[in-house]
């Protein structure tokens, strides 16, 4: 039977492709960077992968644009460290026909015509198969000893709105050839992408849309036959009422005579438009907190682990990426 540690379960530990999701505006870049800092603990070796082209993970950890090679990008306490590949369409197509056809020196002659756009513009499909395909080989890649050079590969994947459809290489194939290596290398990826290996977490906020789709991802990855992971909830702020006052608040009543006397009990006399300011908070602040509350019993339909990250008013820097993975290790991620 399957043990929970704060959200993140025994399954999920055994995990060794993680792709991050949700929809745009929910930090889903950011928690894939602070999920591969987690996982790297212990003196583990993480890959962190992007496939949109927006170097987001560059960004984040202030370095200069990641080229077609993993490179070094943050260590880990106990000696662990993070690796990073930005994958370029163009460049894992010529991988491609280096590797499986011998076919370097012609391959640099179609990007010079411009064939490698056209191939990937007539066969859409071909896209997230070389992508995934080459995440594949970089989750089954082993050392000298036979061991897996990477103990987790995350994957900053696309929004909750496409990831499905990135992820449905089977879907893919029935654009490409049905033999050859290009289709035995995504047969491969199909076997690991619906194997105990691959999970898909979906990252949203406490709020209706974000929720929305993250519920709609989650029946779409279980149609497809696609495992969802963990629901990470960004952004988590506590409330700062009593759970008695929140209801009556979110409804205006707040009683400011109530407000004042306890103000001027701690020796503060505020003007009369401050205290109506704070009145005003309170009563926003109370709307908001019943609105999360809400949202969360939505997200409990999922069924899914669920782990909580705190809002970070100083914004995001590398310090806040390594606050974040503390936080997740917290819960459970190891």
């Amino acid at each position: 039977m399957t043990t929970t540690l704060a959200g993140w379960t025994d399954e999920l530990t055994r995990t060794r492709l993680h792709f991050v999701t949700g929809k745009g505006g929910t930090g889903k870049t950011t928690l894939a960077a602070s999920l591969g800092l987690a996982l790297a603990g212990h003196g583990r070796r993480v890959l962190l992968v992007e496939v949109e082209g927006r170097q987001g993970f560059a960004q984040l950890f202030d370095t200069e644009p990641l080229p077609y090679a993993e490179q070094r990008i943050a260590s880990a306490p106990n000696g662990g460290e993070v690796r990073a590949l930005h994958i370029d369409v163009e460049a894992a197509l010529l991988e491609y026909f280096d590797m499986f056809y011998n076919l370097g020196f012609a391959g640099r002659t179609l990007r010079r015509m411009g064939a490698i756009e056209f191939a990937t513009t007539l066969a859409p499909g071909l896209r997230d198969v070389l992508l995934t395909g080459k995440i594949k080989e970089c989750v089954g890649r082993t050392d000298s000893d036979g061991r897996h050079f990477y103990d987790a590969v995350v994957v900053d994947a696309p929004p909750t709105g496409r990831v499905v459809k990135f992820l449905d290489v089977t879907r893919a194939l029935t654009d490409l050839a049905k033999t050859g290596p290009i289709r035995s290398q995504a047969d491969g990826v199909v076997d690991l992408l619906h194997s105990g290996q691959t999970a898909v977490h979906l990252v949203t906020l406490l709020e209706e849309m974000p929720v929305r789709e993250t519920l709609e991802a989650v029946a779409e990855l279980d149609g497809a036959d696609l495992r969802p992971g963990a629901v990470l909830i960004n952004r988590v702020r506590p409330p700062r009422l009593p759970a008695r006052s929140v209801s009556p608040a979110a409804d205006g009543r707040v009683d400011a005579g109530r407000v004042r006397a306890g103000l001027t009990a701690a020796g503060l006399d505020l003007p009369d438009e401050t205290l109506d300011a704070l009145v005003t908070e309170t009563v926003e602040h109370a709307g908001r907190v019943e609105a999360e509350t809400a949202a969360s019993r939505q997200l409990s339909e999922s069924d899914l682990p669920t782990l909580e990250l705190p809002d970070l008013s100083g914004g995001v820097d590398v310090a806040a990426l390594y606050e974040l993975a503390e936080s997740l290790r917290g819960q459970g991620v190891r």
